[in-house]
């Protein structure tokens, strides 16, 4: 599954948690943080959830 966001918006979308940048991972349908957190936020229907209470977290 691919996530279909277009470039625009991934260039202003930031992650809730700690503002940094995020990144599509088509595989997992995610958008991932590359910033300090490393939350992952799932993208349902083309469309980013982008709740830190519904974000997973990083493996440790």
């Amino acid at each position: 599954m691919t996530v279909k966001l277009d470039d625009w918006l991934l260039e202003i979308l930031a992650c809730p948690n700690c503002k940094g940048p995020l990144r599509p991972d088509d595989e997992a349908a995610e958008l991932v943080c590359g910033g300090d957190c490393g939350y992952a936020y799932p993208v349902r229907d083309d469309i980013p959830v982008l709740l830190v209470d519904e974000a997973r977290a990083p493996a440790s």
